[in-house]
């Protein structure tokens, strides 16, 4: 077979730029690992910054987005035991819609299927060869197991952290920044409505707890724990009486329980590898960069570098190499400043075992600072509702 464009994964990176590809009129395909209804179903963030929402209105895939999303204007601070709302409309004039990246991810499948553009499912064995070459070559076993051979102009490497696409750099090639946390998120998705309209990132001294949601019947909820906890210790019963405990202001604020659907814990850490391109392969959203999910960035990120790679490798495929070869430096400044933000909120609602004294008045002080200065509350609610796209 051959393609303009082998695509790696079939997350919202992988989907939505084979879309946007689709729309130039470049030919593409897309080889993802998994099957086609865990794709569909698997659940990820859920806060799509402004500019996310209107890329995906303006290529025609906004329509349930519109309906289902829930546009945000604020959201609180909560510690010292009450809430401190970023209005974040009120100081940028922008907004964030909590829309689940497992649902972008259902409308680019069957935006696919409408339009009957290639997506394999459930392939296996994926090498990639001649990265350096102008005929790089994706070899693989299609679902039902046959050997298959993809030669392309170009492969995007989209299949997140633990994919493929960024092993198969030659060794020397990427410089790698990473940073862990001594913390991780317990995540649970309750069958029950929100407790408040916003959502609250709360700083307590057991921990960080996070009240956010997917719709108006469906709660998502998080929890700061050790990395070394096991699933198993954290009963429902247990995750509540933690959550209430963290949540708890001196107001009138009642956490709805509800029957917990599904729980995980997710280790927490920042992640660059630079540069995001070698040669015939262009690296884009998790494959190249991870962010701790307190900053709602990873999606977002994705998208800019797709919505950055779509146009570059248009160009050059056209013969005009400029934009493909500023790929990598144009996507990295945004990438570190997000790599910044997220940092930034994960020290400061997050409570580090380590710290001491210290180190802990000084994260009280910057808390009392982001919910008393509007400079400082601008700053984080410009950086919170998405910077524009490159």
């Amino acid at each position: 077979m051959r393609t303009q464009v082998a695509v790696i994964g079939a997350g919202p990176a992988g989907l939505l730029l084979s879309y946007l590809l689709h729309l130039e009129g470049i030919d593409a395909v897309v080889l993802e690992a998994r099957d086609r209804e865990y794709v569909r179903q698997r659940v990820r963030a859920g806060v799509c910054e402004q500019p996310t929402v209107e890329l995906l209105r303006e290529i025609g895939l906004g329509a349930r987005l519109d309906v289902e999303g829930l546009p945000h204007e604020g959201f609180s601070l909560r510690f010292d035991r009450a809430d401190h709302r970023i209005a974040l409309t009120e100081l940028t004039g922008k907004a964030i819609t909590v829309y689940g990246q497992q649902e972008i991810v259902k409308d680019l499948v069957d935006a696919h299927e409408a339009r009957g553009l290639p997506v394999e499912f459930e392939v296996s064995d994926v090498e990639l060869s001649g990265v350096d070459t102008d005929s790089p070559v994706v070899r693989y076993r299609d679902a039902s197991g046959v050997a298959r051979t993809l030669e392309c102009d170009v492969i995007a490497g989209c299949d997140g952290f633990h994919g493929v696409s960024r092993p198969s750099i030659p060794d020397g090639v990427l410089t790698t920044f990473t940073r862990d946390y001594p913390f991780a998120w317990l995540g649970v998705l309750a069958q029950t409505p929100p407790s408040d309209e916003e959502l609250i990132y709360a700083h307590h001294e057991r921990g960080f707890a996070l009240h956010s949601m997917r719709s108006p019947e469906i709660t998502r909820l998080y929890l700061q724990v050790d990395p070394a906890e096991e699933l198993a210790e954290w009963s429902d019963d247990r995750i509540w009486s933690e959550l209430t405990t963290r949540l708890e202001v001196d107001s009138d604020f009642v956490l709805r329980e509800g029957p917990i659907l599904d729980k995980g814990i997710t280790p927490m850490r920042s992640f660059v590898a630079e540069p995001m391109r070698h040669g015939r392969l262009f690296l884009a959203g998790d494959a190249a960069h991870i962010v701790p999910p307190t900053g709602a960035k990873g999606m977002n990120l994705a998208v800019a570098d797709v919505r950055v790679l779509s146009r570059a490798l248009k160009a050059f495929l056209k013969g005009d190499p400029e934009l493909a070869e500023s790929y990598s430096d144009t996507c990295l400044r945004r990438v570190w400043r997000a790599e910044h933000f997220s940092w930034f909120m994960t020290t400061m609602l997050h409570t580090d075992p380590h710290a001491d004294g210290f180190a802990r008045r000084l994260q009280l002080s910057q808390l009392r600072y982001a919910a008393s200065s509007r400079a400082a509350a601008t700053s984080l609610a410009e950086n919170y509702v998405g910077l524009p796209f490159a």
